[in-house]
């Protein structure tokens, strides 16, 4: 299918879940107090970023990665609706697959490249040409050739022509896509000293507002890093919230749970 510009907000409010949080397996490089040195000083361009990305973890940052999520929505008005509790497969690069439920109960969906696939009662329900940009900013970035990632980020809509320093979170970080003080236009920010991914700005697909949807609290996992929150706002109130637990890093995962036409329970 070919690449078109994401529409993330709509779809990932209730599917998506790429950040994870587990206990590290294996120490990852200890970059807490790192200042970037040579390797940040030389970074000019969203081409030079993507690639340290990728330079300062491709001989070990995990391939696989089974999770589960607790996802808390916060609705504008009344009671919030109970938890939820989701499963999650990744491998990398470029797959995803979310089962709306502690286990299987036939809804979800596959993230698999450029497509999307939502099922509900165990039936295809919707097949989208979209990409996962959390999948591809937090983790395929890692596994893939830079030129790959490039090539995707700018296909789907990040103006890679544009990158600047801003401070997040206290952190020093590059912003790729938009100028400063501007919080509506698609950019995505990558932490200057990890360089780990942080935030998604964009505008919502349906016109409902700017989505923003932050990678938060990281922590080393099996000779990488991961996010033990992901959070969404759309025009600065949150909406929703994903909490990660029994995260298992490079577990043997089965080809077929990508595979829409093998869509059920997992096997074993």
């Amino acid at each position: 299918m070919t690449q078109k510009r994401t529409t993330t907000a709509a779809l990932l409010l209730l599917l998506a879940g790429t950040g994870c949080a587990a206990s590290a397996q294996e120490p990852a490089p200890d970059l807490t107090d790192n200042s970037g040195g040579a390797e940040a000083a030389a970074i000019e361009s969203a081409e030079q970023l993507v690639r340290a990305m990728h330079d300062r973890y491709a001989d070990s940052w995990y391939r696989t990665l089974f999770f589960k999520q607790t996802v808390i929505r916060t609705p504008p008005e009344g009671e919030p609706p109970p938890d939820e509790v989701w499963t999650e497969y990744m491998t990398l690069p470029g797959q995803l697959r979310i089962d709306l439920t502690d286990g299987y109960n036939g809804s979800g969906a596959i993230f698999r490249g450029d497509s999307t696939y939502v099922f509900r009662n165990g039936a295809l329900a919707v097949v989208r040409d979209q990409r996962n940009a959390l999948l591809v900013l937090g983790f395929d970035v890692y596994a893939q050739e830079p030129e790959v990632t490039l090539e995707i980020l700018g296909g789907i809509g990040f103006d890679l022509s544009v990158l600047r320093s801003d401070t997040w979170q206290g952190r020093p970080a590059w912003v790729v896509g938009a100028a400063e003080g501007d919080l509506t236009t698609p950019q995505f920010w990558i932490d200057a000293e990890r360089l780990l991914f942080t935030r998604l700005i964009q505008p919502s697909p349906n016109g409902a507002g700017i989505s923003d949807i932050r990678f938060d609290d990281y922590e080393p996992l099996a000779g990488g890093w991961i996010a033990p929150t992901v959070v969404f706002l759309t025009d600065g109130r949150e909406t929703l919230r994903e909490e990660y637990f029994d995260v298992e890093a490079n577990p043997d995962l089965d080809p077929a749970l990508y595979d829409p036409e093998a869509w059920g329970p997992p096997a074993g």
